[in-house]
């Protein structure tokens, strides 16, 4: 059965048509749902993607994480649903509380568009079940506000419990600790700032971040055979 991925739209979401692209190449269904939807329907995963959701007015991901979408959001992961943020929707997830800590101004105040290497840190996530431990990625990012930062008893509990999917190999943003990506608990959530999107083909410069969506797919489809 083929897997179908839904892909959040926020006004100001500007990588929704990318991720539906990079997962309908590896031979997914997506479809959009739309933030003022009070369901998630019958996807299989759920994708928040990046861009300036509300113009990423009052603080980025602040307004968003209001949306009726969001509530759905939260019960698909409740449930054990994949759902992973990418760059915009890393923030939004932290807003939402549905992941800890927050993404604020990277160091130097500038606004980074770049390629970087990250490095894989646990392969028992929803995003990085198709990887291995210490694999390096090659994959671009682009934000403002991608330094992540967390209380001290926060970041031991990431630490303690290997919820930090992946780090940067050369921090490029000052983000606490190196990472580049988060996930809760229960390993189904996960936040990242790079964008595996943008390097699902060797025309756009990479291919590293298929295995990363490949993930996404191998656990949707897991959870859909139990």
């Amino acid at each position: 059965m083929t897997t179908r991925v839904g892909v959040v739209r926020f006004p100001g979401t500007n990588c929704d048509l990318d991720a539906q692209w990079a997962f309908e190449q590896l031979g997914a269904t997506t479809e959009i749902l739309w933030h003022g939807d009070a369901s998630v329907g019958a996807v299989d995963a759920v994708i928040v993607p990046g861009g300036f959701a509300h113009g990423d007015y009052l603080r980025t991901g602040a307004i968003a994480r209001f949306s009726p979408i969001m509530d759905a959001v939260a019960g698909f992961a409740a449930a054990g649903g994949p759902v992973v943020g990418i760059c915009n929707g890393f923030q939004i997830l932290c807003e939402a509380g549905l992941l800890p800590g927050a993404l604020q101004k990277n160091a130097g105040l500038k606004f980074i568009c770049d390629t970087v290497d990250v490095r894989v840190s646990t392969t028992t996530t929803v995003l990085t079940n198709s990887t291995i431990v210490d694999q390096v990625l090659r994959i671009p990012i682009n934000h403002f506000e991608g330094n992540y930062t967390c209380a001290a008893r926060t970041l031991d509990e990431l630490r303690a419990d290997d919820r930090i999917v992946v780090r940067y190999v050369d921090n490029p943003n000052g983000s606490l600790d190196d990472i580049a990506g988060i996930c809760n608990a229960g390993r189904n959530v996960v936040g990242l700032m790079p964008h595996p999107e943008r390097a699902s083909d060797l025309l756009l410069g990479s291919a590293d971040g298929n295995c990363l969506l490949e993930s996404v797919l191998h656990a949707a489809g897991a959870r859909v055979a139990l």
